[in-house]
């Protein structure tokens, strides 16, 4: 997983509240058993005007001009801007998946889904709960200034505003340590892989049989 430090990244408004996980990556495309390859669809019945099936090629697809996602200004946005409730539905990972693989490192909202926000951190996605007042602001500014961008310090807990305005965030400490060193659960499991290692050579010293049930 992706260390996360200090990112600074365009802007995407998503202006609608309670924005599920069907809508963020649809359920069509839920049918494969790897972990890549879901960035292409994210948000696809918004992104695109015509019905997508999994395996096909983005190219042939015909997009909607009116998508915020889709238009000039918001191409190459890294972190995104969202209402209430964000990630609401049901609790598929393809969701921060998606959003992730299309190139969002940071959500900035109101509120979250339970599930969604958890799936996120184990993901490499810093959701920002901000109050309702100030993301609205964002919005504003968003609308306001093409090419708008925030600076997001996780060491610091600080999203940095264009004007160097500073508005704090607060994350759950375990959270913010994974994020900053990159760890997901496997990762943090591999920080003892030499005690594993260790362990399971003196296990086998002192139960050598189990060697063989192992090979079968």
């Amino acid at each position: 997983m992706q260390p996360f430090t200090v990112h600074k990244g365009l802007v995407a408004p998503m202006d609608r509240a309670n924005v599920d996980t069907d809508a963020i990556i649809p359920k069509q495309f839920l049918k494969s058993i790897k972990r890549s390859g879901f960035g292409p669809n994210l948000f696809d019945e918004w992104r695109y005007l015509d019905k997508g099936e999994p395996g096909q090629d983005p190219a042939s697809r015909r997009p909607n001009p009116d998508f915020v996602l889709n238009q000039p200004r918001y191409q190459g946005a890294s972190i995104l801007l969202a209402r209430q409730n964000f990630g609401c539905g049901s609790s598929r990972e393809h969701a921060p998946w998606a959003l992730e693989q299309f190139g969002f490192r940071a959500l900035v909202a109101p509120s979250y889904a339970d599930i969604f926000f958890n799936n996120c951190f184990k993901n490499g996605l810093l959701p920002i709960t901000l109050p309702e007042a100030q993301v609205a602001r964002l919005f504003d500014e968003v609308a306001a200034f093409p090419g708008y961008a925030l600076t997001i310090d996780l060491q610091r807990q600080v999203i940095v505003k264009p004007d160097g305005a500073e508005l704090p965030f607060d994350v759950q400490a375990f959270r913010k340590y994974c994020l900053l060193n990159g760890f997901d659960d496997i990762g943090l499991t591999l920080r003892h892989a030499d005690k594993i290692r260790a362990f399971e050579a003196e296990r086998l010293a002192k139960m050598p049989w189990l060697a063989q049930t192992a090979l079968g």
